[in-house]
C-alpha cells in the first residue's frame, strides 16, 4: 500500500513538473513577444514567384559570416554575431528542406516548387545598442519563424467569401474569356450538353474534375494566369485525388435551379463538395496558419506576367488585391504583440529584377507600386507600413555591355532555361504603369528565364536582399 502511495506522489510530482515546464515555456514566449524578440514572417506569393529560392537565400545570407548585406544595419554597425537554424516550435508541420534547396541553387538549378506546408526557425544573435534590451544584456537573440506553402493554396482564400452559386457562375464566365477560351472550348461544350440534374455517377464526376484540373494546369503553366480554383486540385498535398477536391464550375445556374436539385444529383453533389472544401480545407488552413503573423513579404513575378500578356498582368494584380483582405493587419503595440499580433509591416517585392538592365530596375518597382496603389492606401489607413521594391533573391544573370554600330548597349548575360545555352540579351524596358489594351506593344514583351548563376567564388549573389532584410526586421534588432 505504501508503495502505491509513493507511486501516486511521484506521478503527481511529474505531472506538476510538466505543467510548470509548459507554463515556463509559455511565459518565455510571452516575454519574447513583449520584448519584440520574436517575428513570425509570412512569405506570400503566387506560384512561380520564387518563394522557395527567397527563403533559401534569406537563410543562407543570414547564416554565413561573410555574406554581403551592406544595407542591413546589423552588418553596417558590426553588431551582427551569427545566425543559426534551430528546432521549430510547431512539430506537426514539415520542416523546410533548406539543405536540398541550397544544394540545387549551388548546382545552378532552381529548387522544386513547394508542394506542402513547411516551416523553419532562424535565430539571429546580435549586440543590442538601444532600448531595454541594451540595459539587460550584451547579447540578444531575435527568433524568426518562417512559413512556406504552395501559392496555389493561397488562391483559395477568396472562396471563403463566396457562395457556391456565385463562385460557379464567376468561374464559368472566366472559362469563356480569353486567354482561357482558346483552351476551354471542348470542355465547355461537354459541360453544356450534360444534364446536371440527373443522379450523380461518381466515376463520371471524377473524370470531369480531372479534365478541369488539366485545364487549370494549362492556364497556370502556359498562360501564367493566377485565378485558379480550387488550388488543391492542381497542388493537392495530402489530398491527392481526394473526392473533396472533385468539383468544378458548370454552365450558369440560378438559385431556383440549385434549390430544386435533388440531393443525389450532380448539382447538389458539386455544391456539397464546394461547401465542405471551404470548411474542411480552406478555413482550416486559414485558421491554423494565417494567425499571428507580424511581418509579410508578398513576392510577385511581374516579368513572367508581362511576358504572357496584359490579361495575365491584370489578373495577377486583381488576385493580389483580393488576397490582402484575408490577412490581419494593424499596428502592433506591447499588448497586441503578447496576445493578438497583427501584421504591421508589409513589403511587395517584384522578384527577378536582375533579368533587366540595371537602369530599368526602378521601372519594375514603379510598375508594382502602380498595381498595388489602391491596396497600399487602404493598408496605410489601417496603420500598416507598406513598401514596394524590385529585387532578386538569387541572381541568374550579370550585367554586360555590348557595342553595336558604335552604340553601347546595357545587356544581361546568363544561361537560358529555354535554350540551355549561354545568352547575351537586351531586355525590353518594362512599363512603369499598367498600359491600356491600345498602349500594349503589338508584339508584347519578351523576358526569357535563366538558371541561377554563381559568382567567381562559387557563391550565390542577390540584388537588394539586404534592403529587404533591413525593411522586414531592421527595427527588431536595434
Amino acid at each position: 500500500m505504501a508503495s502505491l502511495s509513493v507511486l501516486f506522489v511521484k506521478e503527481k510530482v511529474i505531472n506538476q513538473s510538466e505543467k510548470l515546464q509548459k507554463l515556463r515555456a509559455k511565459a518565455q514566449k510571452l516575454v519574447k513577444r513583449g520584448l519584440d524578440q520574436h517575428v513570425k514572417l509570412a512569405v506570400t506569393g503566387l506560384s512561380k514567384s520564387g518563394k522557395t529560392a527567397f527563403i533559401t537565400s534569406f537563410i543562407h545570407h543570414l547564416t554565413q559570416p561573410k555574406s554581403k548585406l551592406p544595407f542591413f544595419s546589423l552588418q553596417q554597425q558590426e553588431r551582427f554575431i551569427a545566425g543559426k537554424l534551430v528546432g521549430q516550435d510547431d512539430l506537426s508541420v514539415a520542416s523546410f528542406d533548406y539543405g536540398n534547396a541550397l544544394n540545387q541553387l549551388q548546382l545552378g538549378k532552381w529548387p522544386a516548387s513547394t508542394n506542402r506546408l513547411n516551416t523553419l526557425r532562424l535565430n539571429i544573435k546580435y549586440k543590442p545598442n538601444s532600448g531595454l534590451r541594451a540595459h539587460l544584456t550584451d547579447v540578444s537573440t531575435l527568433t524568426i519563424d518562417i512559413f512556406d506553402y504552395p501559392g496555389e493554396w493561397l488562391l483559395d482564400l477568396p472562396m471563403l467569401d463566396e457562395s457556391f452559386l456565385a463562385w460557379n457562375n464567376r468561374q464559368f464566365a472566366l472559362l469563356k474569356e480569353q486567354p482561357r477560351a482558346a483552351h476551354s472550348e471542348t470542355f465547355i461544350n461537354k459541360l453544356s450538353q450534360f444534364d446536371w440534374a440527373q443522379e450523380v455517377d461518381f466515376d463520371q464526376l471524377k473524370q470531369f474534375a480531372h479534365e478541369y484540373r488539366d485545364l487549370l494546369l494549362i492556364f497556370k503553366n502556359q498562360c501564367q494566369l493566377t485565378q485558379l480554383q480550387p488550388g488543391r486540385l492542381i497542388m493537392p498535398g495530402e489530398l491527392e485525388d481526394a473526392p473533396i477536391t472533385h468539383f468544378f464550375p458548370i454552365p450558369e445556374i440560378d438559385e431556383q435551379t440549385l434549390l430544386s436539385a435533388s440531393e443525389n444529383s450532380y448539382l447538389a453533389t458539386l455544391k456539397t463538395r464546394y461547401e465542405q472544401y471551404k470548411k474542411d480545407v480552406v478555413k482550416t488552413f486559414y485558421s491554423n496558419f494565417f494567425g499571428g503573423f507580424d511581418r509579410q513579404i508578398i513576392l510577385v513575378d511581374l516579368l513572367g506576367a508581362l511576358d504572357k500578356g496584359r490579361d495575365a498582368l491584370v489578373e495577377q494584380s486583381d488576385v493580389l488585391k483580393s488576397l490582402l483582405k484575408h490577412f490581419d493587419y494593424g499596428k502592433n503595440n506591447f499588448l497586441s504583440r503578447l496576445f493578438s499580433p497583427k501584421i504591421d509591416k508589409i513589403l511587395f517585392a517584384a522578384n527577378k529584377v536582375d533579368h533587366l538592365s540595371v537602369e530599368h530596375h526602378k521601372d519594375l518597382a514603379l510598375l508594382l507600386n502602380n498595381l498595388v496603389l489602391d491596396a497600399q492606401n487602404e493598408l496605410n489607413y489601417q496603420g500598416v507600413m507598406v513598401e514596394t521594391m524590385a529585387m532578386s533573391s538569387v541572381k541568374a544573370t550579370k550585367q554586360v555591355q555590348v557595342k553595336e554600330s558604335g552604340e553601347i548597349l546595357n545587356c544581361i548575360y546568363g544561361k537560358s532555361i529555354e535554350s540551355e545555352q549561354l545568352l547575351t540579351y537586351l531586355p525590353a524596358q518594362p512599363p512603369m504603369r499598367l498600359l491600356s489594351p491600345e498602349q500594349w506593344p503589338k508584339n508584347g514583351f519578351n523576358f526569357p528565364s535563366f538558371y541561377p548563376m554563381l559568382n567567381a567564388q562559387h557563391q550565390l549573389e542577390h540584388v537588394r536582399l539586404d534592403h529587404v532584410i533591413e525593411y522586414l526586421i531592421g527595427d527588431k534588432v536595434l
